[in-house]
């Protein structure tokens, strides 16, 4: 059957979507699910607040470009994860979908950003938990 693939999409996909789907990534067992993230209206680069504090913790996103959220993009996903978007939150009919609340980490202090990256690693921990998409000696560290 494959693996599952997941999309984490926000308006600009600059922040919170990149840091989710590298999170899930680092933390999934490849052969269940896989993420990507994406946008309503993608801006040109990563935030530099959010490449500097997934650095911290050892995720490059220097390599990651914010992507548009399509039709095609979506077509076989097997959930949809809104973060913090409002009205400009995709809906893709048919496909499972959840919003988690986060605040968008643009133009935040450091302290800021770094609560919202460990709010998006607990949130990560959980649904791989939940759906059983962890990997077998997942340690949710990305230091290692």
């Amino acid at each position: 059957m494959g693996a599952k693939q997941v999309i984490f999409a926000c308006v600009h996909n600059a922040g919170r979507s990149q840091m989710a789907a590298a999170f899930f990534n680092a933390f999934a067992d490849p052969s269940k699910a896989r993420a990507i993230s994406a946008g309503t209206n993608p801006a040109q680069r990563v935030h530099p607040e959010v490449l500097a504090a997934m650095k911290e913790v050892a995720i490059d996103l220097s390599q990651a470009v914010p992507t548009r959220l399509t039709d095609e993009l979506a077509q076989g996903a097997a959930l949809l994860i809104t973060m913090g978007c409002g009205e400009q939150c995709p809906h893709v009919p048919g496909l499972r979908r959840d919003d988690w609340p986060l605040a968008d980490p643009k133009g935040q202090s450091v302290g800021a950003v770094r609560a919202i990256r460990d709010e998006v690693r607990e949130r990560i921990v959980a649904l791989l938990r939940a759906e059983g998409w962890a990997a077998p000696v997942a340690t949710f560290d990305t230091e290692a």
